[in-house]
């Protein structure tokens, strides 16, 4: 109990300093932005969705169901609400917990000594694991973890029971369900009942390969026969469940994520996944380079046989077999009869004699633990509880290390990374295992005290660079900016392209279209990448960049909707209406099909539906823009926010009179956002329309309550106040709206109106001047201030003002007007015009 309490101590300790973390990397996208955390979703949705909150049988799902973990996050987000303490802190309690049941585990196997201790505390440091505990995605991984281990424990109780005992089936249905939990943490957890055939045959039977096929033929262990039986059929079935809940169909990646499996050719194919499980088994030996996405290029393909890591490839499938035929090999039991057994460095007979030659072969088909009859009564007696030998630990280990991975090595079906880390937070239970065994193997075998000395504080130094690198790399993860940067050196158009929306998100915008630009020179087709750069122009006004860099975001990603979105947004602005609305056709009728995150696809086609609608509303064409409207509405995601949209539903519906349709959408603006100021303001128009005046004001004076700072609010309440002759109110709230937003044209020229109509020209004259100065090639904005200045006897400034505004626009009548008017009251006052 003290190693399982100190090594679950130090993987707690080793991971305190990550409660402090933000969110990272993909949190975002499974927490932050996951429908199925918040409480108006039904908690059933869990169970219809993936990990990411997409329907499972979605054709751009990513396939992995999680329901366990996603409950998890679920009750954190009910808790805590997106505060990441509380979610770190639950990761920590279980890699926690994982650590003391790894060390149980161990010592089932190495018996209670140093040995135990050294296995708990080198999983409880390895830095391999620090994406899973620090990440908090990686919750998957450890949660599946936790029901692997209980599904492994519950059945070496069923085996120990197996043959004495009615509650043995107790404890393989135990096996059953935790194995079924374990899935339902992580797909590879399912693997637990194939480790699990592995030490009932292996360890707990003893067998070796020639004696397997014999020992089920002749039926010389029925009861074995059947676990194993048992064990087939739960895991089939569980395999065939989750393949049937996904829709039959293996998921769909980019050719970014995994660019093995896009390769066409077959021996780049080969030779790049044979070598990744090298390039997985060294990151637990030595995880000095670790990264939190090794995606694209982070390890090239291998396209010859003349590449030289194919050596390594050679070297681990060699080792591997050498350690299989060692664990396989002949019955050890020759030798533990002719030598005392060892225990954590220790010869010791563990109290019991050893057997004769006639037990040995005897005990070849039996198991470590047996039954005595005594008076017809089975008992729990235990004939010989002697430890495995180091063949058997050797055997289990390498299950562990590489059944647990298969799911990862592309060789059912392809997976949707190149290496991921947290994927190895199981197999490193193998490797640690692996790892303690050989060393306590090597401090049996050397008899000099000085060399058993050695190999001892080897493994010990170890351990302690493991828990520094751990340390270390839990630095990385303690925000975004710091793991991107840490990230630079294994996969740099990644990490450049993640780190230029942190410093974009922190202003430096500078630096952000850098990192953009950086990014863009290692993979140049990153239509996510070309899209944020292009973002990252757009509001900073630089429009002719932006939209070069949405064409290239589209041609690299034709299915990029966000794209065509903001495309269609600056063609609108810049008066290329035609264009924009063809911008905007086209992206809402992509489909969502194969897409990674649909939800934020639909998101951006109900924006481009929006805009349109808009688009056709300022030109008049209100039944267009209802009919838009009302596909954006069919279309529309459960995320998006559709005040905006509601609210212009009701403003079409009021520019045709209908006015019952009118109110309904304002209403619905309403229902879905109480503070949308918008709604406010159009619904106070609708009312004050249709005679409800005293109802109408307190919609102008709510809006106006909540944000006293918007110019808008007052421009519209002004116009209210005007209309009700309410003249020195007015002119009040105009002069307030033109304050505020001096830099808005509308509302400066609106307010210039008002006070016009309040007959304070002065006035008036000051804001039509500002709004000129706004958009000075707008021949309403200089005819006006023409005419004011008219009115103001600035005569000579209001010829200069009409002169310009029909350069722009020659065939205005009213500026004509006005201008012969102006020449005739300049005649007469003996003034020179432009005409003489």
């Amino acid at each position: 109990m003290i190693a399982e309490l100190v090594s679950s101590a130090l993987g707690l300790a080793l991971y305190l300093n990550t409660l402090s973390a933000d969110f990272c990397y993909d949190d975002s996208r499974a927490i932050k932005t996951n429908q199925d955390l918040l409480p108006e979703t039904p908690w059933t949705h869990i169970f219809y969705n993936d990990f990411w909150g997409t329907l499972l049988t979605h054709s751009g799902s990513h396939k992995s169901y999680r329901p366990l973990c996603t409950l998890s996050f679920r009750l954190n987000h009910a808790i805590g609400g997106l505060n990441p303490w509380s979610y770190h802190l639950v990761n920590i309690l279980l890699h926690a917990t994982v650590t003391g049941l790894f060390t149980s585990f161990s010592k089932i196997l190495l018996g209670d000594g140093y040995w135990t201790f050294m296995a708990g505390l080198m999983f409880a440091s390895h830095p391999i694991h620090t994406e899973a505990v620090a990440g908090i995605v990686g919750r998957a991984d450890v949660g599946a973890s936790l029901f692997f281990l209980l599904s492994l424990l519950c059945y070496i109780k069923h085996c120990s029971t197996r043959g004495y005992s009615a509650r043995t089936w107790g404890w393989f249905l135990g096996t059953g369900l935790c194995a079924g939990c374990s899935m339902l943490w992580k797909e590879q957890g399912v693997t637990v009942l194939a480790v699990s055939a592995v030490y009932d045959v292996f360890v707990f039977h003893r067998l070796k390969m020639k004696q397997i096929l014999p020992t089920l033929y002749k039926g010389k262990n029925l009861s074995l026969f059947l676990s194993i039986s048992l064990l087939t059929f739960w895991g089939t079935s569980l395999l065939g469940a989750r393949l049937y809940w996904m829709g039959n169909k293996p998921p769909s990646f980019s050719n970014s994520d995994n660019p093995a499996a896009d390769s066409d050719s077959l021996l780049a194919r080969t030779l790049t996944f044979f070598y990744l499980p090298t390039k997985n088994l060294w990151l637990l030996l030595c995880p000095d380079t670790l990264s939190f996405d090794w995606s694209m290029d982070a390890v090239p393909l291998l396209k010859t046989v003349c590449d030289w890591r194919n050596l390594h490839t050679v070297a681990l499938y060699v080792g591997l077999l050498l350690l299989a035929y060692y664990g396989l090999k002949s019955p050890s039991m020759d030798r533990e009869c002719n030598e005392k057994f060892v225990s954590n460095g220790k010869q010791n007979a563990n109290g019991h004699s050893c057997h004769s030659d006639v037990e040995c072969r005897n005990s070849e088909i039996k198991p470590s633990f047996a039954s005595k009859v005594e008076n017809g009564i089975k008992n729990n007696v235990s004939q010989r509880t002697q430890l495995p030998s180091t063949e058997n630990i050797v055997v289990l280990s390498l299950s562990l290390l590489i059944i647990p991975f298969v799911p990862a090595t592309n060789l059912f079906f392809y997976v949707g990374f190149v290496i991921a880390e947290r994927v190895l937070y199981i197999p490193s239970m193998g490797f640690c295992l692996l790892i303690t065994v050989g060393a306590r193997a090597l401090y049996v075998k050397v008899q000099k005290r000085f060399l058993k000395s050695l190999i001892f504080y080897a493994t010990a130094t170890l351990i302690v660079f493991y828990g520094l690198k751990t340390a270390i790399r839990n630095g990385d993860w303690q925000n975004e900016e710091m793991l991107y940067r840490s990230g630079i050196k294994v996969n740099p158009a990644k990490a450049w392209g993640n780190l230029g929306n942190v410093l974009k998100s922190q202003s430096k915008i500078s630096e952000a279209e850098s990192a953009y630009r950086n990014a863009l020179y290692y993979r140049s087709n990153m239509a996510d990448m070309l899209y944020n750069l292009g973002l990252l122009l757009q509001e900073n006004s630089r429009f002719s960049e932006a939209l070069h860099y949405y064409k290239l975001a589209i041609g690299s990603r034709p299915t990029l909707a966000s794209a065509y979105l903001n495309t269609g947004i600056i063609l609108m602005n810049q008066g290329k209406t035609e264009e924009a609305r063809r911008t905007f056709l086209k992206c809402s009728e992509i489909p969502d099909e194969n897409l990674k995150d649909p939800h934020a696809h639909k998101s951006s086609v109900t924006s481009c539906l929006y805009n349109l609608g808009k688009l056709y509303h300022e030109q008049g064409r209100y039944e267009d823009a209802l009919s838009v409207y009302k596909e954006a509405i069919q279309k529309m995601p459960r995320q998006f926010a559709p005040q905006s949209l509601y609210n212009m539903m009701g403003e079409a519906y009021m520019r045709l009179s209908k006015f019952p349709e009118a109110e309904y959408w304002y209403m619905e603006s309403l229902r879905s956002k109480t503070d949308h100021i918008p709604a406010h303001l159009t619904y106070g128009k609708l009312l004050a329309l249709t005679g409800r005046k005293s109802e109408a004001e307190k919609f102008f004076l709510k809006a106006i309550e909540l944000d006293p700072t918007k110019g808008n609010c007052y421009m519209h309440y002004g116009q209210f106040l005007l209309e009700e002759a309410r003249l020195i109110e007015a002119a009040e709230m105009a002069k307030k709206a033109a304050e505020l937003d001096s830099s808005e044209f509308d509302v400066v020229f609106n307010a210039a109106h008002m006070l016009r109509q309040a007959s304070l020209n002065e006035a008036a004259e000051k804001y039509y001047d500002l709004a000129a100065r706004l958009r000075p090639n707008y021949p309403a904005a200089l005819m006006n201030l023409g005419a004011i200045l008219h009115l103001n006897g600035r005569l000579q400034k209001a010829e200069a003002n009409y002169l310009r505004a029909l350069q722009l626009k020659p065939d205005d009548v009213i500026t004509q007007s006005n201008l012969r008017k102006l020449w005739n009251i300049m005649e007469k006052q003996g003034l020179k015009t432009s005409n003489t």
